[in-house]
């Protein structure tokens, strides 16, 4: 798969090269995604445990279990942001889209460039059709995102998902059907 070039980022598959990096991101937003991304919060706790998780991720990226992006700024190479293309589902052609931004990025129209290049790319290279977003209703940026990329909410998932110390949160799906 080729990186996604833009005019102030790119998006690039995981690569083993990523730890030191994703651990810089993950530390500097812990506070800002741990709620909704529990496992890659605990996963990056520090670069032993980073490169640890982007073999993993990398891996899981070239077996196509499961696509995990970086976001990084052209000039600095710094990862801003996390997409993931996750809980594939071959047979029915389904799959969901998970994304982070750092909080310095948010509002910028990165993440919804980002998830529109996913989605094709998943639709088209992937032959995939339907995605997924699943987002809190409290959680209007990634409301937003959904939006923008042409998601449409569908139903209210009750006690979707359970962050850290908190009770099962209800979450808001959001799906886009492939129109080829």
């Amino acid at each position: 798969m080729n990186s996604f070039q833009f005019q102030d980022f790119e998006i690039n598959p995981i690569s083993e090269r990523d730890g030191w990096r994703l651990c810089d991101f993950i530390s500097a937003n812990a506070d800002h995604i741990k709620r909704y991304f529990p496992k890659t919060v605990a996963a990056n706790l520090n670069p032993t445990l980073s490169n640890i998780f982007v073999l993993e991720k990398a891996s899981d990226f070239l077996s196509g279990k499961e696509y995990l992006f970086t976001l990084k700024e052209s000039e600095h190479r710094k990862i801003i942001g996390l997409v993931y293309l996750k809980e594939l589902k071959r047979a029915e052609k389904e799959a969901e889209i998970a994304y982070c931004i750092d909080y310095t990025h948010q509002n910028k129209g990165i993440t919804s460039t980002a998830v529109k290049s996913i989605s094709e790319w998943g639709f088209s290279e992937q032959h995939l059709q339907l995605l997924r977003i699943i987002a809190h209703k409290t959680n209007l940026g990634s409301i937003k995102v959904a939006e923008n990329c042409g998601y449409l909410w569908k139903e209210t998932l009750l006690k979707e998902h359970t962050p850290p110390n908190e009770e099962p949160l209800d979450m808001e799906l959001y799906v886009l059907q492939n129109e080829r």
